[in-house]
């Protein structure tokens, strides 16, 4: 039998009645429907579009896609930044067509971040292009590109859609086979400019310099139109990205139906040690609850492990229909067939809830979905919008639920709910300057072209790296001109997403004469994910990892059934390469540098489902993984009084609380940067907090917490001395001390750390 189905109003005022939603929902925020700001259809739009718009019912434009139109038929560059669903695409999709129905020699060049989304895109665009009339020639270039279509893509496309990665190392490698795109290039779109930050950022940052060095070689002076998410500095952003001047458009003119955000707080289950219930149980029975009512979810998990473990507790409720897909998981890992079915069933309404992590933020069409579950905090501002904006696409009601957890920063988001609803978004920051980022593409872009003395790359002057590059036998010099010397080509050795160059293949080995790929995994996160022993968990199915071939990155599954999943500990040990600043505050010494960490996983735990009771261990036996980075440190002389347990767990208990609240500080992601406590630093032999960026070369994050120690200190202290515990929990220092002297060993030694600053 059906479950009654249910609006987000009907089940709003059920929850109302319930004494125990009342108990657990702490905040309740509502943001009113929006109207839109309409504007007439440009004069001299070509009548071909307007037939296609008004084959769509559109006959006027929001007031942000006008103002695109207007920026870009006057070749300037510009950067879109409005929310999830308000017509973006139609921002860089009028003016290219335009531009081409009135030069049909005129190309574009559109970068999304993900195959998915280019091939989202693609079928928006050709239902454009089709409502027109028009022979426009659109295409996807990507590693699913078909051998016998590449070519005709090269000589005849109008528009090229790919990504970053097929731009760096299948497009400006091969310029010469490509000169009638580079030769007519008049639009660079760069969609969901938000996502092009850290490391990832900083080498597209590079690939785009290398763009419009071939672009100027071959005559053409492209224009850039980015569209973005909400962040704080989405000019300064694109002009970093682009090394070129940008106009902002910030005012959205789309309508946006009414948001209802639900602040939920699971209930305190130990109340001396302050833990909670876990969120990951509560979005559980959440997530029951608008399933059962028919209410269409996104829930949203941190972790892949995360995503699986909710996946196997929802798939209970349809264990007894046979062939249900109305439940599905979605993450990195998965094949790209799998995704797009799950997308396609998301579209068509077959799929009710999906489980995803932050793969899903993006612009993917995937229709309209009325209920989003936020399993924690997701680390910055601007996510928590995104993913609060995929529910309610289509100017309907939408319900947002924000699941906290006990850790320190989620708490303190749930009781500062301020924070999310009247700070801005955080920055997003690429540092192109990162010297080992800049030579890997100085590499490239001499296989490209070769490099003229004098000549600036970019805004870098570049012939002291090039002469180095000589040195080590890369580049050769002839008159006045440096040239690639070898066979290969570099790109091929150059990942724009990961230090980590490989991924490792999991293969499942369940039926031996059947053996088949069913996802893949990046390197540092095969450590504690992938070990020998680790349940991998897809689509809510259990694998046992029975081999790890590290040398070869292969892991060998069989599908199993256990009431377990497993977890793993990543030992982390540093040290000082060379110190480039210091300063001191009172009686403690700042110092900022280079440093190098070896993460080594260690021992993995068998956590039971349900309870999440530790029900056993077992070794790792795989070599540490060495990075090279920036770090910024703050030592000072051991207390006399002090014994070494007692000093080790309060700078424990101080590191978990500094690493929840960088993120407030820098206004980075919270995987950004890491803190280390170390009660005897070997460089120094005194005791020392190092926060590092978590990134080889670093990208300046450490550099900014420089600066920014004594603020850091302050908050951590009254983070920690207002929590309502007794004896320190996860809300504030991350440990349960049975013997009750967690907490005030870690006031007690921020007391100390503040004095000595009270004494500068």
């Amino acid at each position: 039998m059906l479950n009654k189905k249910k609006n987000i109003q009907e089940l709003l005022e059920e929850w109302q009645r319930s004494k125990e939603m009342q108990d657990r929902v702490e905040y309740v925020h509502t943001i009113p429907a929006k109207q839109a700001d309409l504007v007439k259809l440009p004069s001299n739009l070509h009548p071909s579009l307007k037939k296609a718009l008004e084959k769509r019912g559109i006959d006027q434009l929001y007031a942000h896609q006008r103002q695109a139109f207007d920026y870009a038929m006057k070749n300037e560059s510009f950067t879109a930044v409005t929310p999830t669903a308000s017509g973006k695409s139609l921002c860089y999709h009028l003016p290219v067509l335009q531009s081409i129905m009135e030069d049909r020699t005129a190309r574009a060049l559109y970068l999304f971040p993900t195959k998915a989304l280019a091939q989202d895109q693609k079928s928006d665009l050709n239902k454009l292009i089709e409502d027109s009339e028009e022979e426009i020639l659109s295409y996807t270039y990507d590693g699913d590109t078909a051998p016998g279509i590449r070519q005709k893509v090269r000589k005849a496309g109008h528009i090229v859609m790919t990504n970053p990665d097929m731009l760096h190392s299948g497009i400006l490698p091969h310029h010469t086979k490509w000169v009638s795109l580079f030769e007519n290039l008049q639009y660079i779109v760069i969609d969901e400019l938000h996502t092009y930050k850290g490391v990832f950022g900083s080498h597209v940052a590079h690939v785009l310099r290398r763009l419009l060095r071939i672009c100027h070689f071959y005559g053409s002076h492209p224009t850039f139109i980015c569209t973005s998410a909400t962040i704080k500095n989405p000019r300064e952003l694109a002009e970093n990205l682009t090394n070129t001047d940008h106009k902002l458009i910030a005012k959205n003119g789309a309508p946006a139906g009414k948001k209802t955000f639900l602040f939920y707080n699971p209930p305190i289950i130990h109340p001396t040690f302050g833990v909670r219930r876990s969120a990951i149980l509560e979005v559980r029975d959440l997530a029951r609850e608008l399933y059962n009512a028919r209410i269409q979810t996104i829930i949203f998990a941190k972790s892949r492990v995360r995503v699986e473990m909710l996946v196997t507790y929802m798939k209970s409720l349809t264990v007894k229909k046979i062939h249900d897909e109305s439940i599905r998981g979605y993450r990195g890992g998965y094949l790209p067939s799998e995704r797009r079915a799950i997308e396609k069933g998301l579209r068509d309404g077959t799929i009710q809830c999906v489980v995803s992590t932050n793969a899903l933020e993006l612009g993917v069409d995937i229709g309209q979905l009325q209920a989003c579950i936020m399993t924690g905090y997701p680390g910055n501002i601007a996510s928590a919008w995104q993913q609060a904006g995929r529910a309610g696409r289509r100017q309907d009601d939408a319900l947002i639920i924000y699941v906290a957890q006990s850790t320190a920063l989620d708490q303190y988001i749930i009781k500062n709910p301020s924070y999310l609803f009247e700070s801005s978004p955080e920055e997003a920051r690429i540092y192109p300057e990162n010297i080992l980022i800049l030579m890997d593409h100085l590499k490239c872009a001499a296989f490209e072209l070769p490099f003229q003395e004098g000549e600036k790359y970019a805004e870098f002057e570049i012939d002291d790296f090039l002469d180095y590059l000589c040195e080590e036998g890369i580049l050769v010099k002839s008159s006045d001109k440096w040239h690639w010397m070898s066979d290969s080509f570099p790109a091929h050795d150059i990942s724009l997403r990961s230090a980590s160059q490989e991924n490792v293949v999991i293969i499942d080995q369940t039926i031996s004469a059947h053996t088949k790929v069913i996802g893949e995994m990046d390197r540092y996160s095969a450590m504690t994910l992938l070990h020998e022993e680790a349940i991998y968990l897809h689509q809510g199915i259990q694998y046992q990892v029975e081999k790890l071939d590290w040398e070869e990155k292969k892991a060998y599954v069989t599908e199993v059934d256990v009431d377990y999943f497993t977890d793993a500990n990543l030992a982390v040990e540093l040290k000082v390469i060379s110190e480039d600043k210091e300063r001191t505050i009172g009686h403690l010494q700042v110092g900022f540098g280079d440093i190098m960490t070896l993460a080594t996983a260690t021992i993995f735990k068998k956590i039971r489902f349900g309870t999440h009771d530790n029900i056993g261990s077992g070794p790792i036996h795989l070599p540490p993984e060495e990075l090279h980075t920036s770090s910024t440190w703050l030592s000072f002389d051991q207390p006399e009084t002090s014994k070494e347990d007692d000093l080790t767990n309060a700078m424990t208990g101080v590191a978990y609380a500094m690493n929840s609240f960088i993120p407030l500080f820098l206004q980075s992601d919270i995987s950004d940067v890491h803190v280390v406590p170390q009660v005897k630093a070997t460089h120094i032999g005194k005791p020392a907090f190092f926060v590092y960026d978590r990134y080889p070369g670093g990208i300046g994050l450490s550099e900014r917490v420089f600066d920014l120690w004594e603020e850091l200190i302050e908050h951590v202290y009254s983070h920690v001395a207002s929590c309502p515990c007794t004896n320190g929990c996860p809300s504030c220092i991350g440990a349960q001390d049975l013997e009750g002297e967690g907490k005030k060993q870690v006031l007690s030694f921020l007391q100390m750390i503040t004095h000595a600053e009270m004494d500068d």
